[in-house]
């Protein structure tokens, strides 16, 4: 390791004293301008990481869903999965070290990590479309070459993809073609596979209007559209032209303000989806006869897609053991539905992508999404070799058949992240199949009104949580106090949890009308602010 060349090196890209900044679950995000340092470091880092895993590792620059002045940089492991967490710990040392301490940091990381020096490494970069994103994949770039690394810049790109192509090189192309044509292909293949037998007549031609939050997504879409075409027809708006990434569009504002994206024409009863600005989120939504806005969520999604793998599996006869992974923000009738109407098990997890995903690993076929629209399916391999198995030695036309579809199914779903293309794909498949309108698929279960809160405190760490942060343990006597206050209400629960980046407490309310969730939610936010330090003024109505 060349010490001298990396500290002339990082001279070009100097980290701003005082700045300190935590790599969590979506990596490092914060203002574009204070990340120069931080994406020189992450090439260096990445070269390490490939060296000790002897694999290719993946730099994606991009913030999501955050605005367009916002930019980050998370790193994809080996099998399109995050980073682990004791890399995590490293990355976050080394993008905090004062600059003449950096080589040491990194000295150190390589000595604990046992890397090889002397490994080969290659590294493949991705980047979204904010303005800042180009510049800052070259830092990333100056870091991968300084230590000698390989690296392919895959250029504009989702992030999703770039999760693919790294889990195409890792298995030697066993899982894909590590290029755009090579993902395309693979999707599109499988979706009109699966659709063949429904498409008819020209009448049926089915068309979908895409909010493409004036990001990655509409690049990628148009690039794909040809491919696709003959089964689906997309119209895309929000699609970076001339509005701003993120803003009043895409699939986190549409989920948070409960309201349709700005620049996008929706007549009633029109299906249309949101995407988030890299394309790794999808919510569905639509505008009833009366102009009353719907929107169809992450738990609605995972609801249409488990009840259509566990029909499938009924069809085949094969006792492959599937469940659905949710967090404790899933509507409580989206729980009741799985598991009472579809009887098929349920499982929380604590708040984050890892947990949900780590989770879903266990099951022979695990379906996990977020409210916020972001999750996959995940199949494992001895499920996987069954059903392909499966589709050539049966004999049944019945089971053949339901088998094939599971085969396509497989191959739809980017297995390494959650994707908002191939997320969309699935769903446009399942509702031509089973022949339901949105707003079928939206009558499925009503959701029950709910309402979620913020309380500043002096320090989030006075809430300690169990029972997949549904049960408060600290302070004392809080749990005590929610459990009154939820048996005032039908159909009623609440939790309360700290957040991850900043000292206030985040509150949940579901009851059985609007008025309750609202006055349930008021009720334990007051609660909180008393008895776990709150701070400011106390928590108003509404």
């Amino acid at each position: 390791m060349d010490l001298d060349a990396i500290t002339e090196y990082s001279a070009l890209h100097p980290k701003p004293s005082g700045l300190i900044l935590q790599y969590g679950t979506a990596g490092f995000r914060t203002k574009a301008e204070h990340l120069d340092h931080v994406m020189f470091r992450m090439g260096l880092l990445a070269v390490l990481r490939s060296k000790q895993t002897k694999s290719t590792i993946g730099v994606m620059v991009t913030a999501s869903h955050n605005p367009e002045e916002d930019n980050g940089v998370k790193l994809v492991d080996p099998l399109g999965e995050m980073l682990a967490p004791s890399w995590e710990e490293h990355a976050t040392c080394l993008a905090n070290a004062e600059e003449q301490d950096m080589p040491r940091v990194l000295m150190d990381i390589s000595v604990k990590a046992a890397v090889n020096l002397q490994q080969d490494a290659f590294i493949v970069i991705g980047r979204d479309t904010r303005p800042t994103s180009e510049k800052l994949s070259q830092s990333v770039i100056d870091g991968v070459t300084v230590l000698e690394g390989q690296f392919h810049d895959y250029g504009l790109v989702t992030t999703p993809q770039l999760h693919y192509m790294v889990y195409c090189r890792n298995t030697s192309g066993q899982y894909g073609e590590a290029t755009l044509e090579g993902y395309y292909q693979k999707l599109s293949k499988a979706f009109m596979e699966l659709t063949k037998q429904t498409l008819c007549s020209e009448d049926e031609y089915r068309s979908l209007k895409v909010d493409c939050a004036n990001g990655i997504g509409a690049l990628k879409l148009k690039e794909m559209e040809h491919y696709v075409s003959q089964g689906l027809s997309v119209q895309l708006f929000n699609d970076g032209t001339k509005g701003k990434l993120n803003h009043l569009c895409g699939a986190d504002f549409v989920k948070s303000h409960q309201k349709p994206p700005q620049g996008m024409e929706m007549k009633s009863n029109e299906r249309c989806c949101s995407f988030d600005g890299d394309a790794d989120r999808i919510v569905y939504h639509y505008l009833d006869v009366d102009g009353h806005f719907h929107l169809i969520d992450g738990d609605k999604i995972a609801t249409l897609i488990s009840s259509f793998l566990k029909e499938l599996l009924l069809e085949i006869g094969e006792s492959l053991n599937i469940g659905v992974v949710q967090t404790a923000y899933a509507n409580g009738s989206s729980t009741r539905y799985l598991e009472e109407v579809m009887k098929v098990p349920v499982y929380c997890t604590k708040t984050g992508v890892k947990h949900l995903h780590h989770k879903a690993q266990e099951f022979d076929i695990g379906v996990y999404f977020e409210a916020n629209g972001h999750g996959t399916v995940l199949f494992s391999k001895a499920a996987e070799t069954k059903i392909r198995q499966l589709t050539k030695e049966l004999e049944d036309e019945k089971r053949k058949a339901a088998a094939k579809m599971l085969e396509n199914v497989i191959d739809l779903f980017n297995q390494a992240a959650g994707d908002a293309i191939s997320d969309m794909l699935v769903i446009e498949a399942i509702l031509t199949l089973k022949d339901l309108t949105i707003q079928q698929w939206d009558a499925l279960y009503m959701d029950l009104p709910n309402r979620q809160l913020k309380v500043k405190v002096a320090d989030r760490q006075v809430i300690s949580t169990t029972d997949a942060e549904r049960q408060v343990v600290t302070p004392p006597g809080l749990q005590e106090a929610i459990n009154d206050l939820v048996k005032k209400y039908k159909l009623s629960r609440a939790f309360v949890r700290p957040s991850g980046t900043e000292d206030v407490v985040r509150v949940y309310a579901e009851a059985d009308s609007q008025e309750n969730a609202d006055s349930l939610a008021r009720a334990v936010s007051l609660a909180v602010f008393q008895l776990a330090g709150g701070v400011g003024e106390t928590p108003p109505g509404f």
